[in-house]
């Protein structure tokens, strides 16, 4: 195998590791409630709890009212699930071309590097905990780092 295959394997490769990764966060974003009274039973959240099932129990209740009372409003994550579906979408021209479409792995960069200060900027507003926000900001964080190395080969591959 020659260098040129050998960078397109690995371009193909993580390429898809972040589509994969694009939708499996888009599907999480639709069954909140479940997610949420799957991950309080897991961790054992109940009235006594603090730290990460305090807020969990927090999250559960709030989600089941809002169920309760507001449905609607859980259009919103429906419709960031959309983004996500597209957003990976758009990858397949990566995938079909990398050398043509290596803009697609800036703009992937650009958005993973915006994940953090949105984070914890609108995460503050919002009252999210600190150790939440930085988990919102990991999705950026190991977004950026697939994206970086097609990035990297690719413009190798360009000048092979």
């Amino acid at each position: 195998m020659n260098r040129e295959q050998i960078l397109c394997r690995r371009i193909k490769l993580l390429t898809w590791l972040f589509i994969t990764g694009l939708v499996l966060s888009g599907v999480t974003a639709i069954p909140l409630v479940g997610e949420v009274n799957l991950l309080s039973n897991w961790f054992g959240a109940d009235n006594q709890s603090s730290g990460v099932t305090h807020w969990l129990l927090r999250v559960q209740n709030a989600l089941a009212q809002t169920q309760q009372q507001h449905q609607f409003l859980f259009y919103g994550t429906d419709w960031l699930a959309f983004g996500h579906f597209v957003i990976a979408l758009v990858f397949i021209g990566a995938l079909r071309d990398p050398v043509r479409n290596r803009w697609l792995f800036d703009f992937g960069m650009i958005a993973c590097v915006l994940v953090v200060p949105y984070a914890l900027g609108f995460g503050a507003l919002r009252g999210i905990p600190f150790w939440w926000r930085l988990i919102d900001c990991a999705f950026g964080v190991f977004g950026f780092i697939p994206l970086w190395f097609c990035r990297k080969w690719t413009r190798e591959l360009e000048k092979i």
